[in-house]
């Protein structure tokens, strides 16, 4: 039998192995329990508070934004509720699964889904909402609720849907609203600094009157507190105290409304007479003192799809259609004037008393200056006439006398106070100035000097000049006013909730033209008198290019044009247009206003290759018509019963013989 003996110097050796383990311990213990003693006693209270506040979901509320309404109350742009999907990326578990339960009810392809989910968060965090959809039905709303309890980190939310219930008639003034980008946030936080705050998520005007009211038809946003769990699911527990602090939703605060100088029936009757003769371009009405009446812009689009998610399908239709229903082409894009330039040469002519209304000028079909020949509107020309004739019959070789007589520079310094070649300064956003050129402005460039058959093309509105529909509105209101430069508005008052007024515009005259202007220039009443004649005989002469849109009782006063939009040959030049391919036709113009002697009205319409000047007079003649039954409908009525009355045949009685 063996007996274990023990080493003593072994044991002496775990001995000290025994310390240094105890001592580990002993050391981890004081840290562990140091560490509790700092969480629990000196930063227990923040814990916990932190702790409380974790379980605690701030919602925010948006607020609704202002309305946008005609001149007499009526919506033009509006809000209505709805419901949108959102997802919380911190509480997302399984996002494959996800987008894979939730794609088919929302008529997404979860691929989508998956992709927008992490670009969202890789651009804006992980706790910043990401809206998958808006304006969902009532059946999606009821299987999304179905699926709610094992689909973490989606929630169902009320919503408001910006509405517009013109559709597209009037879109590009009235704008779309959109969701901010993460590039717009830090613009609009600098533009509007200490006025308005912008955060990822919110819905903002993009376009039109929606981004140019956006600081003064947007609410403020409200937030209401939700207890949740630990996936961000609202509990049905009430929301305690927090150390005694109570915690308070905050209303959102609605929007202050926009009363417009938009006639919603004048608004109406212009899309009808573009949609009935089916017409490309622009159109805009405004009275004498610069009040917008109606804005239109064809072809058009529905606004409605940009208050959702516009789908890619709708967004490259938009953006391909060669004639461009995204632009504003009444302010956005300029064009050749063609004959609508003529009576504005004519007022120059007048005034520095090259012709008088007396003048007889001689107005053959062409006329020969250079080495090239210019040609008039018709083969057989105008033979011997005076400026009454030539605005009338819109005589080209007329009024290219006038043009060589004139020069660029005397045709500059008058017809720029008038309004063309700068922006008219109404307040909406990205109006093009236009082009009203001179010798200075060639020259500016680099290019030859002007050349004096280049002001035989600007008589007649072709060449480097171009205008807008809104620039030749305005000009035109200067004739039939006798020299009132106005400036044109659309807005006509900002009202809060309760319909105090915050703010009001009133019509403001930019320029009285029978005053001596800083350039030394100006144009007489009796100057204005002697075009508003010719420009009378347009509608109502016997040879006037627009006599077939007389509106009965209503004496019209306006011009037709008509601009080429490329150039032909001697033998193309008389071809029948609507035989060429849209994109060569010429464009027509009717720019007109009435009563000829006390306007009421002016109304400036571009048909973009609509071929003719007078094929464009009847959509004036359907706005102006309207406008005269609205507010004067007795006049409508009288004017109806002459025209009757006119047309009866008086049929003589033979005597019986008795």
């Amino acid at each position: 039998m063996s007996e274990y003996i023990s080493n003593p110097d072994e044991a002496k050796d775990f001995q000290n192995r025994y310390r240094t383990i105890a001592a580990f311990v002993i050391l981890t213990l004081i840290v562990f329990i140091s560490r509790l003693l700092w969480l629990q006693i000196f930063q227990g209270s923040e814990l916990r508070r932190f702790s409380e506040n974790n379980r605690i979901k701030q919602n925010k509320i948006s607020a609704p934004r202002g309305l946008i309404l005609d001149r007499e109350g009526r919506a033009l742009v509006e809000n209505l509720p709805g419901f949108e999907v959102v997802l919380s990326p911190q509480y997302v578990e399984n996002l494959e699964i996800l987008s894979q339960t939730i794609g088919p009810i929302l008529d997404i392809e979860p691929e989508k889904i998956i992709e927008k989910f992490k670009r969202s968060k890789r651009i804006n965090g992980t706790f910043s909402t990401i809206r998958l959809k808006d304006n969902l039905s009532r059946e999606e709303v009821f299987r999304l609720k179905r699926i709610r309890l094992d689909s973490p980190g989606m929630e169902i939310r009320e919503s408001i849907i910006r509405h517009y219930p013109l559709r597209e008639n009037g879109a590009q003034i009235f704008g779309y609203v959109g969701e901010i980008s993460k590039n717009e946030i830090a613009k609009l936080n600098k533009k509007y600094k200490s006025r308005l705050t912008f955060e990822q998520g919110d819905v903002i005007g993009k376009n039109g009157l929606e981004e140019t009211l956006e600081e003064k038809i947007r609410g403020k946003d409200g937030v209401s507190f939700v207890q949740v769990d630990a996936h961000g699911r609202k509990t049905i527990t009430e929301i305690p105290n927090i150390y005694g602090q109570q915690i308070i939703d905050l209303d959102p605060i609605h929007g202050n409304s926009a009363y417009l100088t938009i006639d919603r029936d004048i608004q109406e009757a212009a899309h009808k007479s573009f949609t009935d003769l089916k017409r490309i371009g622009a159109l805009v009405a405004m009275k004498p003192d610069g009040e917008v009446l109606a804005w239109l812009n064809a072809p058009s689009f529905d606004p409605n799809f940009f208050a959702t998610e516009v789908s890619h399908k709708v967004w490259s239709k938009l953006t391909n259609d060669p004639f461009r229903p995204l632009r504003n082409k009444v302010m956005q894009d300029h064009f050749w004037p063609g004959s609508t330039f003529k009576p504005l040469v004519a007022l120059a002519a007048l005034q520095e008393k090259i012709i008088t209304d007396k003048t007889v000028l001689y107005a053959p079909g062409k006329m020969y200056f250079g080495n090239r020949w210019f040609h008039n509107h018709n083969k057989s020309g105008e033979g011997h006439i005076n400026i009454y004739d030539a605005i009338e019959r819109s005589s080209n070789v007329f009024f290219y006398q006038l043009g060589i007589k004139l020069g660029v520079d005397k045709m500059y310094n008058y017809i720029s106070l008038l309004g063309l070649g700068s922006r008219t300064q109404i307040e909406m956003d990205r109006e093009a100035p236009g082009r009203l050129p001179n010798s200075a402005w060639k020259k500016s460039l680099g290019r030859d000097e002007w050349q004096p058959g280049e002001n035989l093309t600007l008589a007649i509105g072709q060449g480097y000049v171009m205008t807008t529909p809104l620039q030749l509105a305005v000009a035109y209101n200067a004739i039939a006013t006798e020299g009132k430069v106005v400036k044109p508005f659309i807005l006509k008052k900002v009202v809060d909730h309760y319909g105090n007024i915050l703010m009001e515009k009133s019509p403001e005259v930019i320029r009285d033209v029978t005053l001596t202007q800083p350039n030394g220039y100006k144009i007489d009443a009796d100057t204005f008198r002697i075009v508003k004649e010719g420009m009378r005989r347009v509608s109502n002469g016997l040879q006037g290019t627009a006599r077939a849109s007389r509106i009965p009782g209503v004496e019209m006063a306006g011009k037709t044009g008509t601009a080429q939009v490329v150039g032909f040959t001697a033998d193309q030049i008389y071809k029948t247009c609507e035989n060429r391919p849209i994109q060569m036709r010429h464009h027509g113009w009717f720019v007109g206003w009435a009563p000829w002697d006390k306007p009421e009205i002016i109304v400036a319409v571009l048909s973009q290759h609509g071929c003719h000047g007078p094929t464009t007079a009847p959509i004036v003649r359907d706005v102006i018509e309207a406008y005269f039954k609205k507010y004067h409908p007795d006049i409508i009525a009288e004017g109806l019963k002459k025209k009757r009355l006119k047309q009866v045949k008086v049929i003589p009685i033979e005597s019986s013989g008795d």
